[in-house]
């Protein structure tokens, strides 16, 4: 016992250091629908979190694949004794809340859901039963899940291998019981069980896992994990210590949808003491700049800058004379630089009463500028580093926001001019009515279509 507890305690701590800065929201979607306990969620200080489980106790969709994994579960942990009460004494599993959560049942009752079929003589008709409801409707569970993590292997987990048949099912309970202590919470799972500690320990350490079991890496790791508590804490130390800052942004250097994970991923309480964040952006650098400010309650200018010579940015001579600017004629005194870019020493140099913070990216940035930072006691981060998982948001409205910009740009149509522009072609007279029931039925019905090779074709529906 005292060497299983050893060992217990040691891959406990190796996880605490290989799998540190982790977060817990891919694992707490994971725990809901394999149907992990309750009362696993109410432990405030690890995974899985509650709050993921209210959230998702609201969907019916995930509600009903989590009560069907949980009784999908308590037959194979119980399915000797509840095989016999059925063969023996003519019990269904309705009357037996000793084995198979009544709870359940009625949640799924409610939901719309029956599993339980008058064909169904045999305990593994139920569970046949069960694997086609979950097969049928876990993809309606994708929704869930950001589109960096692969969804099939995720899928994968719920499947049953050959759950439709009867030796498929028994299969799969031979191995769940000769493994039962492997399966994370001894909840089922499609997976090969072997001594992986809990795989749901937190995010990083399940993406890891998930894809080792289907011969693949996961490499995303700035999107299950957040930058150390030490890094924010001087960031806000660093806030609080400020009469007021300003955030500048070199936006050639910089990338927006990581900025926008350090902005929502710090502390409002402090990040609201940040008077203004002023991007400096060349014509040439991504339009999702644009839309920075639809994601932040910090006021936000955006300077473009044109170029007097196609080949030189005047970016850093923009952002060094406006900091100049701040610092002299604003009364900034602390600037939080996002920029990987060595150029700005000489900024940094030349104002010796302001205080600076710089944010890099861990590519972007070479050692020179590094070591300047650190012989001159000035605190530096990486923006990459920051949880990245909730950045989706930014891409699709950044994406949105530009094809809106192509559509204008590349459609101009008005349907009344249009009908106006055929009346006067084909010298059709119409009556005001006949006009307006011409409107009604042929333009107003109007569709659009898609071809196979992207063209947007425009048809009349009633022709």
């Amino acid at each position: 016992m005292e060497v299983q507890e050893a060992v217990g305690a040691a891959i406990a701590n190796e996880d605490k250091i290989i799998y540190k800065d982790s977060t817990y929201e891919l694992v707490s979607k994971v725990s809901y629908l394999i149907g992990v306990p309750r009362h696993i969620f109410e432990n405030e200080h690890e995974a899985p979190q509650m709050e993921v489980f209210e959230r998702l106790e609201a969907d019916k969709a995930a509600r009903i694949i989590r009560h069907l994994s949980i009784i999908r579960t308590a037959i194979e942990r119980n399915f000797r004794h509840i095989n016999s009460a059925m063969r023996i004494d003519y019990r269904t599993i309705l009357s037996m809340p000793e084995y198979v959560p009544a709870d359940s049942l009625h949640q799924l009752s409610a939901d719309g859901i029956n599993f339980i079929k008058k064909s169904s003589t045999k305990l593994v008709h139920h569970v046949i039963e069960i694997n086609r409801l979950i097969s049928d409707r876990i993809n309606n569970c994708k929704k869930l899940f950001p589109l960096w993590i692969s969804w099939d292997y995720i899928k994968d987990l719920f499947i049953m291998p050959n759950g439709l048949k009867e030796e498929g099912t028994r299969q799969a309970a031979y191995l769940y019981y000769a493994n039962r202590s492997y399966y994370p919470y001894q909840v089922y799972i499609n997976w090969v069980p072997q001594d992986e500690g809990n795989v749901l320990y937190n995010d990083k350490k399940f993406a890891v896992l998930l894809y080792q079991w289907h011969n693949d890496y996961f490499r995303e790791f700035s999107k299950v994990s957040d930058v150390s508590s030490y890094v924010k804490g001087s960031i806000y130390e660093y806030i609080e210590g400020s009469e007021k800052t300003v955030v500048v942004v070199d936006c050639e250097n910089s990338d927006p949808y990581k900025l926008c994970a350090v902005l929502r991923n710090l502390d409002y309480k402090y990040t609201q003491k940040i008077s203004s964040i002023i991007l400096f952006d060349d014509i040439h650098t991504a339009s999702a700049w644009r839309i920075l400010e639809d994601f932040t309650k910090i006021p936000v200018e955006h300077i473009l800058i044109e170029r007097v010579k196609e080949s030189k940015s005047l970016v850093d001579i923009k952002l060094t004379a406006r900091a100049c600017q701040e610092h002299y004629i604003n009364k900034v005194d602390s600037f939080i630089i996002v920029s990987s870019d060595s150029d700005y020493w000489g900024l940094i140099s030349s104002l010796p009463d302001a205080r600076f913070l710089m944010m890099i990216e861990h590519e972007k940035s070479g050692p020179d500028l590094k070591a300047a930072l650190v012989n001159t006691g000035i605190f530096y981060c990486y923006i990459d580093d920051f949880y990245s998982g909730n950045a989706d948001e930014l891409k699709f409205g950044a994406l949105i926001k530009e094809m809106y910009r192509y559509i204008d740009s590349a459609v101009h149509l008005n349907v009344n001019e249009m009908f106006s522009a055929a009346l006067k072609a084909t010298r059709i007279e119409m009556s005001d009515a006949e006009k307006k029931q011409f409107m009604a039925q042929h333009i107003r019905t109007m569709q659009m279509s898609i071809a196979p090779d992207g063209e947007v074709v425009i048809e009349f529906k009633n022709k």
